[in-house]
């Protein structure tokens, strides 16, 4: 079994300690997907619901997420990000979100990414709920990392 990070010697919950490791350059990818009715797909890609650019808006607050992660996830590090970018894919049965994250710090940005297409997936939820009540979210998962002590990628090793 794996070491865990965020637990000290006593067992209590602990914030890593990353200072003694170099500033490398870090991303991460994530992805997320919002399943929904057709109905409601065309209405997004018409701009026709009536809370507006749904698609513009979950982008934007995905950005806006990742910026802000340590203020949701406890143990997270204060990062500054040097790269956010979100992106949504409207397809026939769903709107699949991608979320990129970059910087150049001490630990990695796998959390921030996944807080963005979490949040992403989250806003477009509340943006359509009227419509179709019975979206479904999922999966959200990481699929890449790079810098640190590993690289990961989805079909790839796995995290240690």
């Amino acid at each position: 079994m794996a070491d865990l990070t965020h637990i000290d010697a006593t067992g209590a919950v602990r914030m890593v300690d990353v200072t003694p490791k170099r500033p490398t350059e870090r991303s991460a990818r994530a992805s997320g997907f919002v399943a929904m009715r057709r109905d409601v797909i065309e209405q997004i890609r018409r701009q026709a619901l009536p809370k507006g650019d749904v698609l513009t808006t979950a982008k934007l607050a995905g950005i806006q997420a990742a910026k802000r992660t340590a203020e949701l996830i406890p143990l997270c590090h204060v990062l500054a990000l040097t790269h956010v970018d979100v992106g949504c894919e409207v397809r026939d049965d769903g709107i699949a979100v991608t979320a990129s994250v970059k910087t150049t710090e001490r630990t990695g940005v796998e959390m921030e990414a996944l807080t963005a297409a979490a949040v992403a997936c989250l806003t477009m939820y509340d943006m359509c709920k009227a419509a179709d009540p019975l979206m479904e979210i999922g999966p959200i998962r990481l699929e890449e990392k790079t810098g640190g002590r590993s690289d990961v990628k989805r079909g790839g090793p796995r995290c240690r």
